[in-house]
């Protein structure tokens, strides 16, 4: 594997090693790019020589890295993102892990390397048995901080959702974005969709699609619909369920979900996009049992 040498680096100390070593799962380890660089072999030299000796190499010699692992680990230390082709969730190697690897790279550097790594991985535990308690509490800080990051990211996101949909304007152009707000609705319904439009076609049937598992659809239209019953026969099948009534007691387009929440729409959804028009969240729920009750 000579060939596979990097050029040689200026050595490094004893203390800049350390700062190499994490504690993952409760064990000290050095990531494979940190390992690669130490040894002046590139990355995926190293992983494939694991590859090779699969069986010299159980879990607490060497293991894979979860995602949130690695973006603790990130966090923490702002390891570098520059590994180099397609990302992959990055390996470590434990004190066990680098003897071994050592041993199968067989040159000079890997042992004069190894035996420093091993002094720095001693010199840690003893640190940290010294310490376990205190450094157990802040990882376990760490990831709970960062599972609160994403909560607070879904939350944020959802009220943004949601302050988009209470009133809306779009103009002449805006036929995906329309489209996408609609669909958006749809998405919020967990056992009832209503809408009420009398120049429905069957453009409605495919935003239909992204509702949730077994959600009712009922559809109050008039005479002038475009919609088929071939198209909602073959709706059903797929995406059960869908009822389509004719009706001639409404003049405006509304749609309601679960029936608590109302949509009142300036144009019929047919024409979404293709002049300026509205979309407001009634909120009233007097007004909806009222428009519902019908």
């Amino acid at each position: 594997m000579e060939e596979n040498k990097l050029v040689i680096q200026n050595e490094i100390s004893n203390e800049e090693i350390k700062k190499l070593i994490h504690t993952i799962r409760g064990k000290q380890v050095m990531l494979d790019s940190d390992v690669a660089r130490q040894y002046h072999y590139e990355v995926r030299r190293i992983n494939e020589t694991v590859k090779r000796n699969i069986e010299r190499f159980p879990i607490d010699f060497c293991f894979q890295l979860t995602k949130t692992e690695y973006e603790v680990l990130k966090s923490q230390y702002a390891t570098s993102n520059s590994r180099g082709g397609k990302q992959k969730l990055p390996y470590v190697f434990t004190e066990k892990g680098i003897l071994m690897l050592s041993g199968l790279l067989k040159n000079e550097i890997a042992i004069e390397v190894s035996i420093r790594i091993i002094e720095a991985f001693v010199e840690m535990r003893k640190f940290f048995s010294a310490n376990g308690q205190l450094f157990e509490r802040l990882t376990n800080v760490e990831y709970k901080l960062l599972e609160h990051d994403k909560k607070f990211d879904e939350i944020f996101n959802q009220l943004e959702q949601e302050d988009n949909i209470k009133q809306k304007i779009f103009f002449e152009g805006q036929i995906y974005d329309a489209y996408s707000l609609i669909i958006d609705i749809i998405k919020k319904a967990n056992k009832k969709i209503q809408i009420i439009d009398n120049y429905i076609d069957d453009s409605i049937l495919k935003m239909l699609t992204k509702k949730k598992n077994n959600v009712e659809v009922v559809i109050l239209t008039s005479n002038k619909s475009q919609i088929q019953n071939l198209d909602i026969q073959k709706f059903n099948k797929e995406y059960p369920v869908l009822k389509v009534a004719i009706t001639n007691k409404f003049h405006d387009r509304f749609i309601i979900i679960d029936n608590k929440e109302m949509y009142h729409l300036g144009a019929s959804i047919k024409d979404l996009g293709k002049k300026c028009f509205g979309i407001n969240k009634i909120e009233d729920m007097e007004i909806i049992k009222k428009i519902i009750n019908l």
